[in-house]
C-alpha cells in the first residue's frame, strides 16, 4: 500500500510542480493568497476532495475533505502560502502548500482501505496575522486527531520547537509646536525614547530565554517640529506563551509610565500569539523513518541552536502535530533572504516537494493503520503539550 502512495505522489509530481511555480511567481501576503488558495483548491477538487472555502471567516482559508465511509482517525496536513512583503517566497511556503496538497492527495489513494479520513487544512497569514491563531479559537482542528506539514531549510531535521512570539505596535500622541517653543507641545518622540531605555532596563528582570526587538516607525517629520505622532513596532519572543503574556503586561506598563512623562497619550496593540511549539516525537520518528527509505537522513537540532516562531505552535498545544524540515539550500543561506527565495524554486526546491509530499503521506498512512503508534502520539501530547493548553 505504500508503493501505491508513492505511486501516487510520482502520478501527481507535473501538476504539484506547477502548484508550487505558481505561488512562488505570484507572492501574496498575509490574508491576500487569494490566487494561492484557490489554486490549492481547483487541484484538491478535481481529484476528489471536497473543499470549504471561504473557511474559519478567513477569505483564504480552506479546509479540503477526503472522507473513507468506515471509521478511523482524522489526519490534516497543514499549508501555508503567504510571502513575505517585499521578498516573495524567501521563506519557501509555496513549497510547503505543493507538499501538503500532494500528501493530501497521495494518501487519499489508498483511504477506501485504510478507513478513516484525510485533510487538507489552508492556513494563511502564517508570517503575520496569525492565521492558525484564528483557526485554533474557531474549531478548525476539532475533531482532527493528527497534524503534519513540513518546512523548507537549509537541514534536515525533526523534533524543532519554536518560542512563543507577538507582534506589539505601541504609539504616542501628543501636541504639536514649534521647537523654539517646546513647552506648548507635547513630543510624544521623547515618550516613546522612553519606552525603549524601559525596555531595557526590563530586560534585566526577564527570563534568559526572552528576546525583544524594535523599530521606530513614526518620529515625526522635521527636526524643528515637535512630534505629535510617534509609533514603534516590537517583536517578542519567550519560551512559553505564559512569558510572553506576562512580558506584555510588563511593556504595557511601561509604556503608560513613558506616556505620563510627557503628558502623551498611547495605544499598545498586540497582535495575535503564537504559541510556543511541540513538535510530536512519536510523530515525528515515523516521519524520519518515512524520509530515510526516500534516501533522505535526518537530524536532530541542536539544543544550542535558535529557533524561530510560527502558529503552528497553536495547533501543537490543540493535538499532536509535527512541523518537520527538509534541505533546499546550503547551510550558508539565510531564511528570509533573496538567496532562500531562489532556492525555493531550485531543482532541489522542486526535488522536496515530491520528497515531503512523500514522506508526510506515508506517515499519514502510519498513523491510519497502526493503532499502537497513534496512542503514543496522543499520550506524549497528553504529557507534554496539552498541559500548556490556555
Amino acid at each position: 500500500m505504500k508503493e501505491r502512495i508513492l505511486k501516487r505522489a510520482d502520478e501527481l509530481k507535473s501538476e504539484l510542480l506547477r502548484l508550487s511555480h505558481d505561488i512562488h511567481a505570484n507572492p501574496e501576503t498575509s490574508f491576500e493568497e487569494f490566487r494561492a488558495a484557490a489554486w490549492q483548491k481547483e487541484l484538491l477538487e478535481k481529484h476528489g476532495f471536497t473543499v470549504e472555502a471561504p473557511f474559519c471567516g478567513m477569505e483564504t482559508a480552506f479546509r479540503a475533505v477526503k472522507k473513507s465511509g468506515k471509521p478511523g482517525p482524522v489526519v490534516a496536513f497543514l499549508s501555508e502560502y503567504d510571502a513575505l512583503n517585499g521578498l516573495g517566497h524567501a521563506c519557501g511556503h509555496n513549497i510547503i502548500a505543493a507538499s501538503s496538497v500532494g500528501a493530501g492527495l497521495a494518501l487519499a489513494s489508498v483511504l477506501d482501505e485504510t478507513g478513516g479520513e484525510v485533510q487538507v487544512i489552508g492556513t494563511p497569514a502564517e508570517e503575520g496575522g496569525g492565521g492558525k491563531v484564528f483557526m485554533v479559537e474557531r474549531g478548525a482542528f476539532d475533531g482532527v486527531d493528527f497534524a503534519l506539514m513540513m518546512h523548507p531549510s537549509t537541514k534536515n531535521i525533526i523534533g524543532r520547537g519554536g518560542l512563543a512570539a507577538q507582534g506589539v505596535r505601541v504609539e504616542y500622541r501628543g501636541r504639536s509646536a514649534h521647537s523654539a517653543t517646546p513647552d506648548k507641545g507635547i513630543n510624544a518622540l521623547t515618550s516613546l525614547i522612553a519606552l525603549f531605555n524601559g525596555i531595557d532596563t526590563l530586560r534585566q528582570v526577564w527570563p534568559n530565554s526572552a528576546k525583544i526587538n524594535g523599530i521606530i516607525t513614526k518620529g515625526g517629520s522635521a527636526s524643528n517640529i515637535i512630534p505629535e505622532l510617534a509609533e514603534a513596532l516590537f517583536t517578542v519572543r519567550a519560551s512559553t506563551k505564559k512569558e510572553l503574556v506576562a512580558m506584555f503586561a510588563d511593556l504595557q506598563r511601561v509604556a503608560d509610565a513613558a506616556a505620563r512623562l510627557t503628558g502623551a497619550e498611547v495605544v499598545v496593540d498586540g497582535e495575535p500569539v503564537y504559541a510556543e511549539r511541540y513538535s510530536n516525537s512519536v510523530m515525528g520518528e515515523a516521519f524520519k523513518r518515512n524520509m530515510e527509505t526516500l534516501g533522505e537522513p535526518m537530524e536532530y537540532p541542536d539544543p544550542k541552536e535558535r529557533v524561530g516562531s510560527s502558529d503552528v505552535g497553536n495547533v501543537s498545544l490543540e493535538i499532536p502535530t509535527i512541523h518537520e524540515y527538509l534541505a533546499i539550500a546550503d547551510p550558508s543561506v539565510a531564511g528570509h533572504t533573496a538567496e532562500f527565495r531562489e532556492a525555493s524554486l531550485s531543482p532541489r526546491g522542486d526535488d522536496v516537494v515530491l520528497l515531503a509530499a512523500k514522506g508526510l503521506a506515508l506517515t499519514g498512512w502510519d498513523l491510519l493503520t497502526d493503532e499502537r503508534l497513534r496512542k503514543a502520539a496522543k499520550a506524549e501530547y497528553l504529557e507534554k503539550a496539552a498541559p500548556y493548553k490556555s
